[in-house]
């Protein structure tokens, strides 16, 4: 398991696609995310030839887990650190949810790292029906029991649409939660934290210079179009799409729609990918 250590914590990483490609895609996860959350997106750029890097923010499943406080400056410094281990000088950073929150605080902290930008049902600050909301996931982890954690979670991140088509494969993942031991339930809590007292950025996005992409899910309820919508108008020339029947895990609820906005943008602002 390839794991690359960084001020004594540990942060589990993979490289797939080419890893001779000069070109780099850097997947940022979701907070309750793992590399493996990925998977739908992995085959398009796969085959463009592109060197794939995905990682475990500290405090998720196969990182350390360190106590907190953390900060989104810090997972920044943190994917830079890796970046800078692996020889990558700049990337093209697509992060969903929070991995889009840290892909912004990168943005805004490292442009010259950062080829594109491409953020999927993020935000740039609260209100308080998000507070709420993910203050009852602190509620729920805390209970470190797997299954009552995903049932409490999931009508807030999946849209009524794909519940209703996918409750047996929902069912089993929550089962499968079960497996997972106290620690994670701790690194999440961590993580929840981090995000709702450090993830403000709005008055910052006019900083970020690099071609954006800013999409949302219609149907996302926990971060919903608003934040997008604002994100958009708030970064110099940012391109704004919306997901028609698609909650807050468009990366699952509409990958082919998903993949084919990523590959598109990064593609059009790549003429060497494209001759």
């Amino acid at each position: 398991m390839p794991i690359f250590t960084h001020h004594h914590v540990d942060l589990f990483y993979e490289i797939k696609g080419n890893p001779d490609s000069s070109e780099t895609v850097l997947f940022l996860n979701g907070v309750m995310a793992s590399t493996s959350s990925w998977a739908n997106q992995l085959p398009p750029f796969e085959a463009q030839g592109f060197r794939i890097v995905l990682h475990d923010f500290r405090g998720q499943l196969k990182s350390s887990k360190p106590k907190g406080p953390y900060t989104f400056a810090l997972h920044a410094q943190e994917v830079i650190a890796l970046m800078d281990h692996l020889k990558i000088a700049k990337a093209h950073l697509i992060g969903t949810s929070y991995g889009g929150e840290v892909a912004l605080r990168l943005a805004i902290d490292y442009p010259s790292r950062v080829q594109t930008l491409s953020v999927i049902d993020s935000v740039s600050e609260l209100d308080d029906t998000l507070r709420n909301t993910v203050g009852q996931w602190k509620d729920a982890a805390a209970t470190q029991h797997g299954e009552t954690f995903f049932n409490r979670m999931m009508p807030s991140i999946y849209s009524p649409g794909f519940i209703a088509k996918n409750g047996e494969m929902l069912s089993q993942r929550a089962k499968a939660m079960n497996a997972i031991g106290p620690d994670y339930f701790d690194g999440q809590i961590t993580l929840y934290e981090t995000f709702l007292n450090d993830v403000t950025m709005t008055a910052e996005l006019p900083k970020i210079t690099c071609p954006t992409l800013i999409l949302c899910g219609e149907q996302d309820t926990l971060k919903p179009l608003k934040f997008s919508a604002l994100m958009a108008k708030s970064i110099p020339h940012a391109e704004y799409l919306t997901i028609p029947d698609c909650g807050h895990v468009a990366i699952f609820e509409k990958p082919h729609e998903l993949n084919s906005a990523l590959l598109g943008f990064i593609l059009k602002h790549n003429v060497r990918l494209l001759k």
